[in-house]
């Protein structure tokens, strides 16, 4: 077993294991005990009263966090040439089709999202295998296959991520940096849940937020009271 070092101790002992905070004391809490040197991501972990096995369970959708993620996104728009200006003008980082269909095939993976308009979505076939996994492939429900790429382009530059529930039932999102001010992941954080609260299928039984836990990358888990986060 790995042994902790004096600083992970340190911070280990500023969280309460069998307490569940506000979500207003876990997030001044994940800053404090962050021990990266790095400005290192926020993450919250969803764990829902679902069955993803259920396809009306399976929840995978959008959300516009209202201070972003932090994070520059890497966009590639797969379309025809007419379409190419718009998505760059927007700010895509690459546009095109056969090009970057080839260079995924030979390994390149230097995106983060992938918008497709419709018309081309049947030669992404060739790449499905490569970028489903990766949660790469377009998909009308997270707003990534449209017409409009512009808007779609520049909603991902502002701050809207993608989510869907793993196999145990648990979301897991982004939602900023330790870098940012408490209030700002607050607010991340809430529309985060708020969209997945919204999201609840008619179907899913019992308690629907069972737990909600908060750390930034490398540092202890913060349990949040989900009754802490007003809907």
């Amino acid at each position: 077993m790995a042994k902790l070092t004096k600083k992970r101790k340190a911070v280990e002992g500023k969280v309460d294991a069998d307490k569940l905070y506000s979500l207003t004391e876990a997030m001044s809490l994940v800053k404090e005990v962050n021990t990266t040197k790095f400005n290192a991501s926020v993450d919250v972990h969803v764990r829902l009263g679902v069955d993803p096995r259920k396809a009306d369970q399976a929840l995978r959708g959008t959300v516009s966090l209202p201070h972003g993620t932090g994070k520059t996104k890497r966009v590639l728009v797969f379309c025809l040439p007419e379409k190419e200006a718009e998505a760059k003008a927007a700010g895509a980082d690459y546009a095109g089709l056969d090009e970057y269909i080839q260079k995924v095939t030979e390994g390149w993976m230097d995106i983060d999202v992938i918008i497709a308009t419709p018309n081309v979505m049947a030669q992404l076939g060739k790449v499905a295998r490569i970028l489903g996994p990766r949660g790469l492939m377009p998909n009308p429900k997270t707003g990534t296959v449209t017409n409009d790429v512009a808007s779609a382009v520049a909603e991902v530059k502002k701050g809207k991520i993608a989510f869907r529930v793993d196999k145990f039932g648990i979301v897991h999102a982004s939602v900023g940096r330790v870098s940012f001010e408490p209030q700002q992941l607050i607010e991340n954080a809430h529309e985060l849940v708020s969209t997945l609260q919204k999201m609840k299928p008619s179907s899913a039984k019992g308690i629907y937020m069972r737990t909600i836990s908060i750390a930034s990358t490398m540092s202890p888990g913060i349990s949040v009271d989900p009754k802490s986060i007003k809907v």
